[in-house]
């Protein structure tokens, strides 16, 4: 397969100063792309792209991916000052971690606004761009779209279905020489997953297992796949590559990861410890990052 060259090309990149989204931006400049960068702080996406360059190579925008108009305005406009869009990175994302009996709704809602339709909205606003340039759409999913924990109702359900999106899409716009793609990592250390490992139920389940069956990856293997996976135009990115029969094959791997990972006195410990936790809270823990398992 040919190597997508991304010296030259117009990357645009959704959650740009969370863990994983300031990485990728620093890997992607690297590779000489000239980069758009969208985040909930105009401030913080600024300053982020004066680290990174000039003007001529990367510019901070305000965008909410709850808003589709928004979205638009920052796509077009990037569009006229680098002259074209050709890959578009969906990473914004955020978490809350409560059982199904006693999650705020307001914070399910907002995780499966962000996580799930915020790709939604971020690829309809950019993919006449996109169009134009036969150019590339990734959304930053999880290994979570695969395995599915407890107390993350919402948010393996917003990452399964950014998969789902993304297959469909892929198959809509690949006459047009867009490829789309999905990025699925599992745990690595930001500052996202480092309050879900802090908090008691979430270490119940996870934090104290980081060197076993939930092992972390670093940070740059996830970078690294991720920019080898844009340079692939890959339909699917699974890091690491030694994940990638789970996530061919989710239902013959679920009772190994279920009698290993979740046993069931581990879940019922961090249920209790759930309820005592502030994740229920949609105030408190909800941030856009880059993604994080």
């Amino acid at each position: 397969m040919t190597r997508y060259d991304l010296a030259g090309r117009t990357v645009v990149l959704t959650g740009s100063t969370g863990g994983l989204g300031a990485a990728l931006a620093q890997a992607l400049r690297g590779r000489g792309a000239n980069l758009a960068l969208l985040d909930l702080s105009l401030a913080a996406s600024t300053a982020q792209a004066q680290d990174l360059g000039d003007e001529t190579v990367a510019r901070g925008w305000h965008a909410d991916v709850r808003d589709l108009a928004g979205l638009q305005q920052a796509m077009d406009e990037a569009a006229s000052h680098f002259g074209r869009l050709d890959i578009v990175i969906a990473g914004a994302g955020i978490d809350t971690m409560a059982p199904m009996a006693t999650i705020d709704p307001s914070a399910y809602e907002r995780v499966i606004d962000v996580n799930l339709n915020g790709v939604w909205r971020t690829f309809r606003a950019a993919l006449p761009h996109v169009e134009a340039q036969r150019g590339y759409l990734l959304a930053i999913s999880s290994m979570a779209a695969f395995v599915h924990s407890p107390l993350q109702i919402s948010y393996t359900a917003s990452k399964a279905g950014v998969w789902a999106m993304c297959d469909s899409l892929r198959l809509e716009v690949r006459h047009l020489g867009v490829g789309v793609g999905s990025a699925h990592p599992t745990f690595f250390r930001t500052p996202m997953m480092d309050d879900v490992t802090a908090d008691p139920a979430g270490h119940a389940l996870w934090g104290g297992n980081s060197k076993g069956v939930w092992k972390m990856v670093p940070l740059e293997k996830v970078v690294a796949g991720i920019v080898r996976g844009i340079e692939r135009r890959a339909d699917r990115v699974v890091v690491p590559r030694s994940l990638t029969l789970t996530a061919n094959a989710p239902g013959l791997f679920r009772p190994i990861l279920e009698r290993v990972g979740f046993r069931p006195q581990t879940v019922q410990r961090a249920l209790g410890l759930a309820s005592a936790s502030g994740w229920h809270d949609p105030a408190v823990h909800e941030r856009h990052q880059a993604g994080s398992r």
